[in-house]
């Protein structure tokens, strides 16, 4: 099937592609399926595109790539939700919030995205008693 993208202008997917929130995501409860689209020449950053709405598409990447110690505890809903059964299941994605220049833009530590692998779902976490913000800068700042 052919869908219309914010950020690849319109791309072919499968069906398998699909990642269905059942819940959809925060703000944005009525969009349920979506599409992990990597931008080209690189293998950090993807974009998290609707596959009903062209420009709702959230620019994510691995966390474990900018922050080594970044943990989190999935909740008992969450694995139930997910179904997930093995760690192994599990890729887990922060949101960006895109800055010119780029070197200023922060990541969403607070809200990661959850995705089986398996069955294909995700869901957005909502971590709560935690050092984690809601812009985290993606790159450390150098000292002069």
């Amino acid at each position: 099937m052919k869908i219309k993208t914010k950020y690849h202008g319109e791309k072919e997917i499968k069906q398998e592609d699909i990642l269905t929130f059942s819940s959809g995501v925060p703000s944005f409860e009525n969009e349920k399926k979506f599409v992990l689209l990597a931008f080209p020449d690189n293998n950090i950053f993807y974009a998290l595109q609707s596959v009903s709405t062209p420009d709702l598409s959230f620019v994510v990447t691995d966390p474990f790539s900018f922050f080594i110690d970044y943990n989190v505890k999935i909740d008992d809903a969450t694995i139930d939700a997910l179904a997930i059964e093995k760690e192994e299941d599990v890729t887990l994605l922060n949101i960006l919030t895109v800055r010119d220049p780029f070197e200023e833009t922060t990541a969403n530590l607070q809200a990661p995205v959850v995705i089986n692998k398996k069955t294909r779902s995700g869901r957005q976490l909502i971590l709560t008693g935690t050092p984690y913000e809601t812009r985290h800068n993606l790159f450390q700042v150098k000292e002069a």
